[in-house]
C-alpha cells in the first residue's frame, strides 16, 4: 500500500521511519506547506508542495496527517478527507466528537474512509479504558500521564504570539498515582493527577507576564492544571530539553464476587523514548486497517474503537490464530 505524509515535522518523521519497517507498505512521499526544496527527509523520500496534493489522489492509499491539534487538524483533516483516506492523532479529547462529525461528513462526498485522534491517547490508551470498563463494571478509571513532552501542548504555547520555542513537560503527581495503585479508589480531581512544567523562549522584548498568563489561562490545555512557566534561551531549551520522551499509565480498579470481596487492579503502562516515534508507528499500523476497510467499502470516519485488532496486522488470520492468539 502507498502511503503518503502530510506534514514534515518529528510526527512525519516518526512516520517515515515507520513505513520503513513494514514490508507491505512504500511511502509515496512528504506533502509541506514549506518550499519543497527546503525540506531534506530522512530517508531521501521525495518532496511535494501542500498545494500540488489533489493532483496525486489516485497514487496515494492513506494519507497520514502530521499536524498539531490546536489548528491545524480542525481544518486540515475534513479539507483532505474529501479525496483521500486519512489518519490524524487529533488528541484535544474534549473536540473529539465535533471533529469526528466534521470529517465523517466530509468522507461521504468521494467514499474515503478515516481514521481520527489515532496514537496511544487518544488511542492504544482509550482502548485499554475500554477494555478494562467493561471486564470490571463495578469500578474505577484512572490514567495518568508523563512525564514527558507533551507534543500538542508544546505546539498550543509556540502558537502564543511572542514565543519562539517551548516544551511542555507533563507530570504525575506520585501521590495520586501510589493512593490509586493501593487500591484505596480515590476521587482525584484533574488536577490532583497532573501538573504541567513548561520551558518557554520569548521573542526579545516580549511582554513575559502577558505570555505566562496566556499559558496558564489557556482553555482545554492549561487552566485546569497547576501550571509552572519558566523563561529560559533557546540554547538551554536545546541543551536540556532536546528529547521528546514520554508514556504514562491507565488503570482501573475494580471488584467482584459476594458483597464485593475481592478486588483487581489492571495496569497498562508505556515508556517511551521518542513520543512522536511511537505514536507514528501506531498511525501507520492503523494506516494499514484503515485501508482494508476502504477496500471493503467501509467508508465513513472511525476510531481505534471501531477498529477489528487482525486488520492492524500485516500477519494473516491463520498466522495470528497460531501465533498470537
Amino acid at each position: 500500500m502507498k502511503i503518503a505524509i502530510y506534514g514534515y515535522g518529528n510526527l512525519g518523521k516518526g512516520v517515515e521511519y515507520a513505513v520503513a519497517q513494514n514490508e507491505d507498505m512504500e511511502l509515496f512521499g512528504v506533502f509541506t506547506r514549506r518550499p519543497p526544496e527546503t525540506v531534506k527527509t530522512v530517508t531521501g523520500a521525495k518532496v511535494y508542495s501542500a498545494e500540488e496534493i489533489k493532483n496525486y489522489r489516485n497514487n496515494i492509499d492513506v494519507l497520514i496527517i502530521c499536524g498539531g491539534s490546536a489548528t491545524d487538524l480542525p481544518t486540515m483533516t475534513p479539507e483532505l478527507a474529501e479525496d483521500f483516506n486519512v489518519v490524524d492523532s487529533f488528541d484535544t479529547h474534549a473536540d473529539i466528537p465535533k471533529h469526528f462529525d466534521n470529517v465523517d461528513a466530509a468522507t461521504k462526498k468521494n467514499n474515503t474512509t478515516a481514521l481520527i485522534s489515532c496514537g496511544w491517547d487518544p488511542g492504544l490508551f482509550s482502548l485499554n479504558r475500554l477494555y478494562a470498563s467493561a471486564i470490571l463494571p463495578n469500578g474505577n478509571d484512572y490514567t495518568f500521564w508523563g512525564k514527558g513532552v507533551s507534543q500538542g501542548h508544546s505546539d498550543a504555547i509556540r502558537r502564543i504570539e511572542g514565543v519562539l520555542d517551548a516544551r511542555q513537560y507533563t507530570c504525575p503527581v506520585d501521590e495520586a498515582l501510589e493512593r490509586v495503585r493501593s487500591g484505596e479508589n480515590p476521587e482525584l480531581t484533574t488536577r490532583d493527577k497532573h501538573t504541567r512544567l513548561c520551558y518557554v523562549v520569548a521573542a526579545e522584548g516580549a511582554d513575559l507576564e502577558r505570555i505566562e498568563n496566556e499559558i496558564k489561562t489557556m482553555p482545554k490545555y492549561f487552566a485546569d492544571y497547576d501550571t509552572t512557566v519558566n523563561f529560559i534561551s533557546q540554547e538551554e531549551l536545546d541543551r536540556d530539553h532536546k528529547g521528546i520522551p514520554h508514556g504514562g499509565f491507565v488503570i482501573r480498579t475494580g471488584k467482584t464476587g459476594e458483597n464485593n470481596a475481592h478486588n483487581h487492579i489492571i495496569e497498562y503502562s508505556l515508556k517511551l523514548d521518542s513520543n512522536p516515534e511511537f505514536t507514528a508507528s501506531v498511525l501507520v499500523a492503523y494506516a494499514r486497517a484503515i485501508y482494508r476497510l476502504w477496500q471493503k467499502g467501509e467508508v465513513g470516519c472511525k476510531t481505534v474503537f471501531d477498529i477489528p485488532p487482525a486488520l492492524l496486522s500485516p500477519l494473516s488470520d491463520e498466522e495470528l490464530r497460531a501465533h498470537m492468539l
